[in-house]
Parts: structure tokens; C-alpha cells; sequence
């Protein structure tokens, strides 16, 4: 048999017949009076951390779930794992007893939970090990694990099921890892830098911030209905009228918007607010912070993406400084007598170079969708497109030279939006305005409250807007949203 190949496959049991098999190997542990479904197990390591920090003969007890195992006559090794990692374990029949080593070798099966207490040391063929002294059985896994060699292939059960995607795909693990120790080092790196941490409220009698569609519900208790956030901006700079001066949020924004490759309704944004700031000191701040984050978790500033085979289809260069591009002068990259032409030429040009456009697309629309198609799309390094349109940003303030443009910036990295950044709109006058034309005949949109709060003095500032979840893609190579977001939303199984 060659290395690495999967052995022959074994008779197979029916699903009713494996899950009878382990009932009945609950019902014999039970017998010999052994709690199948046990309790507090103390713990000196996990069996990742031990393995990564492995010093021989160590006395150890460590618990996880079984995950494989080799029986060997009068001895077995198997691993035991959790999402720290996995560690081999020897277990002899001379140190635990006949009976003990048979009760493991029939009734517990790969997926039980166990305690091991023991003593560390490295086999003949140098394998870092645990030499069991003592097994103690701690869950009972009544249903059998994926597949060892394929995992979960199914992607409905990989995202619906997640716990079994994580106990059989390492690389789900890698990225759930990576997931939490960027989020804490973001939450790091934004303290060190001398922003505090808020929190503002989820839910909001007046959804404002973004141009979306909120999801509703209903407070019975003051009789009026309320929305799930779709941006934390009008609360934080309430905050910076308060006199705060640097501040962030990191938590969950929701959109009552489509399903795709990109677009989870419930995701996680960081917000963060810097008073006497502009956007190009809010872009250096997020150039840094994407950088630190690359070179700490991904081994450089080099990100390379793979297919499932492990080929590379393309490397993501983070190597500073960042490009930066004014929007016209990228429209004009596509087409120099962009801006000269008529909007319904612009219309008709836009068709001619393949892009789809809307009977009812105002002018901006439609130069937007072209951006969007003909160069977001097909920018894979980071790009600062600066200076857009200021129907694209209503709470953005307008440049000095040029009243039809704002200072902003929109990031681009991997084909998509990965951070907007801002200078912000303080001119109470003209936010109202800005939000009047955004909202058309619908004033009830409109947050009084905040332009009650500009009215009062909010000092010049720069802010930024980063998706989590698409910055994790980006640095880990995943092609899904679903593949960084542990419980992505799904339609309900009928």
C-alpha cells in the first residue's frame, strides 16, 4: 500500500446498525459501572499546546476526543485532539490491566471523549507521545465521526453541521484559529494606539449609518417597532460630540439583503472613529494594522490563495506603501472621455463595455457599476480609490477644491470593498440635506437625534468601516464567506 492512500474499505453497517452497535457499547460501559457521560476532568495541557511545547517525561493529564487508533496485540496507540490540536497516546495492557484494555479497545470507540493521565516521552520512530497510566472515559459519542481521509465533503453539512467539519478538516481549524487570534490582535492593536472600546446599541428605533435594508422587529414594551443595526455610525459619533477622541466598535451589523459568495446578513464589522483626523490618517492606520496583521498570521506580506489540490491561483502582494488613485482618474483608465460624454452616452457606453445597467440607474449608478465590474472586480492589490462621488458617501465630508466629490477612500483588495474611510460630514446643515436626498419622500429615515447631537459640535474626524469577514478571507485564502463565519446563515432545512 502506498503512503498516504486510504485502506480498502471495510463491510459497511447500515446508519441504524452503526448507531444500534454504539448504543449497546454505552449500555456494556454502563454495566461495569462506569459513568459513559462523566464529569470534571482536571486538566495540566491540551493536547496541541503539549505537543507544540513537548518536553519528555513530563507527568500530563490531558483529555480529548479520539481520534484515531492503531491496536497493536498487547498495545494501542491513538490520538486524542481538540481544536488546540492532536496528541498520539500509547496505551499497554501491562500498566492499565486486562480488563481496562479491553474495555477500551471494545466499547470506546474514535469520537469518545477521554481522560488520559500519564507520563510524556518519544517513541523508537520519534514521535512525540503520552504513556497512558491511567484512561478514564469521559463522553460517549453515539453517532460515528466523518470519514478520516475525505471529512465532510458535503458543503450543506460542512456549513450546517460545523462541529464536524472542525473535528475532521484541519484547515477549517487553521482558519478558525487564525479568525480568533486577528480579532484579538486588531482589538490590540487599536488600544495600543490609544482607542477606546464601546459598545452602542444593536437595536435602533431609526436605522441609519448605510445605505441598506434593515431587518424589523417589534419592542412591545415601549409599542413601536425597532431594527437590527445595519451600521454603529450615528452612535459613535454621538460619542465624539461626548468628547471622546478615539474610539472603535467590533461587533455584528445586520443587512436584510441576498445570500452569496460575500454576503452574510449577519457579519462583523470594525468601526472606529479618530477626532482631529482625515481619511488619509485613518488609511495609513488600516495599511498598518493589515500589514501587522499579514506578517504575524500569514508569514508575510505575500498571501497566497490555493484550490483544493493545494495549487497556488494567485498571490496578493501587501508590500508597502499602497497604491493610491483618485475614482475619475480609474474611470478614465477604462475610458478617457468618460467624464465627457452625456449621461445617456454614458448609458449606452456602459453596454457597449458588457456592463448590465438598470432602466432607472441615475448617472452615478451608473458610473458606479461600472467601477464595480470593470475595475473593483479585477483589482487583487491593495488599491485606495480616493475622492468619490458624494452620492456614493452622504455622511462624508466634501473636498475643499471640488463640492461634487468627498475626501474618502474605499479599499480594494481581493476584488472587493475591504474598508471605506472617511474624513466625516460635521456640518449639521449639510448632513441634513445629504440625508434628506437620501431618504426622498421617506423622512421618517432620518435620525433626528443625531442631527440633534451634530448641532451641539462634533470635532473634524476621520472614520473607517472594515469587514472582518472579508479580511479574513483575503489573509486566509478562503473563497467563501460561509468558510470564515462559524455559523453562516442558511435556509432552514423543511
Amino acid at each position: 500500500m502506498q503512503p498516504n492512500t486510504p485502506p480498502p474499505a471495510a463491510p459497511e453497517h447500515s446508519e441504524s446498525e452503526l448507531l444500534q452497535i454504539r448504543r449497546d457499547k454505552l449500555d456494556e460501559l454502563t454495566k461495569t459501572g462506569v459513568d459513559a457521560f462523566g464529569g470534571r476532568f482536571d486538566t495540566t495541557h491540551q493536547p496541541g499546546a503539549l505537543k507544540a511545547n513537548f518536553e519528555e517525561n513530563l507527568n500530563v493529564s490531558v483529555a480529548g476526543r479520539i481520534l484515531s487508533r492503531r491496536e497493536m496485540g498487547k498495545a494501542t496507540f491513538f490520538d486524542v485532539g481538540d481544536i488546540s490540536g492532536r496528541m498520539q497516546c500509547y496505551l499497554s495492557k501491562g500498566d492499565v490491566g486486562d480488563e481496562a484494555y479491553k474495555q477500551f479497545n471494545h466499547l470506546v470507540d474514535i469520537g469518545d471523549f477521554v481522560g488520559i493521565e500519564g507520563f510524556t516521552f518519544i517513541t523508537k520512530r520519534g514521535e512525540k507521545s503520552i504513556h497512558v497510566k491511567k484512561l478514564t472515559p469521559l463522553s460517549k459519542a453515539l453517532r460515528p465521526l466523518p470519514d478520516k481521509w475525505h471529512g465532510v465533503t458535503d458543503k450543506e453539512i460542512k456549513y450546517r453541521q460545523r462541529y464536524l467539519d472542525l473535528i475532521s478538516n484541519e484547515k477549517s481549524q487553521d482558519v478558525f484559529r487564525k479568525r480568533i487570534q486577528m480579532v484579538a490582535a486588531i482589538r490590540n492593536y487599536m488600544q495600543e494606539r490609544g482607542f477606546l472600546e464601546v459598545e452602542t446599541p444593536m437595536m435602533q428605533d431609526v436605522p441609519g449609518g448605510a445605505a441598506a435594508k434593515p431587518f424589523e422587529t417589534f419592542f412591545h414594551a415601549l409599542n413601536q417597532p425597532m431594527f437590527l443595526r445595519i451600521a454603529p455610525e450615528l452612535y459613535l459619533k454621538r460619542l465624539l460630540v461626548a468628547g471622546f477622541t478615539q474610539i472603535f466598535e467590533l461587533n455584528r451589523n445586520f443587512r436584510n439583503e441576498g445570500l452569496s459568495r460575500r454576503h452574510n446578513p449577519e457579519f462583523t464589522m470594525l468601526e472606529a472613529y479618530w477626532a482631529y483626523a482625515d481619511f488619509e490618517k485613518m488609511a495609513d492606520l488600516v495599511e498598518g494594522m493589515i500589514c501587522h496583521l499579514a506578517e504575524n498570521f500569514c508569514g508575510g506580506l505575500k498571501i497566497e490563495h490555493k484550490d483544493d489540490e493545494g495549487n497556488v491561483t494567485k498571490t496578493i502582494n501587501l508590500a508597502r506603501p499602497w497604491k493610491r488613485a483618485r475614482y475619475t482618474d480609474l474611470l478614465k483608465s477604462i475610458d478617457p472621455k468618460w467624464y465627457d460624454y452625456t449621461p445617456a452616452e454614458r448609458k449606452a457606453r456602459a453596454q457597449e463595455l458588457g456592463v448590465e445597467i438598470g432602466a432607472n440607474f441615475e448617472d452615478y449608478e451608473v458610473t458606479q457599476h461600472v467601477f464595480e465590474r470593470l475595475i473593483e472586480a479585477k483589482q487583487f492589490d491593495p488599491l485606495y480609490v480616493t475622492h468619490c462621488p458624494k452620492e456614493l458617501v452622504p455622511l462624508a465630508k466634501q473636498n475643499a477644491d471640488d463640492d461634487s466629490i468627498v475626501d474618502v477612500y474605499e479599499l480594494v483588495i481581493n476584488g472587493q470593498e475591504i474598508s471605506p474611510g472617511y474624513s466625516e460630514l460635521n456640518n449639521p446643515i449639510v448632513q441634513r440635506e445629504r440625508l434628506e436626498h437620501q431618504a426622498g419622500e421617506e423622512t421618517q429615515k432620518i435620525d433626528e437625534e443625531f442631527i440633534l447631537a451634530l448641532e451641539h459640535g462634533m470635532p473634524p474626524a476621520g472614520g473607517i468601516g472594515i469587514g472582518i469577514d472579508r479580511l479574513i478571507m483575503m489573509l486566509t485564502g478562503a473563497e467563501s464567506i460561509r468558510d470564515v463565519i462559524l455559523f453562516p446563515q442558511l435556509k432552514r432545512k423543511e
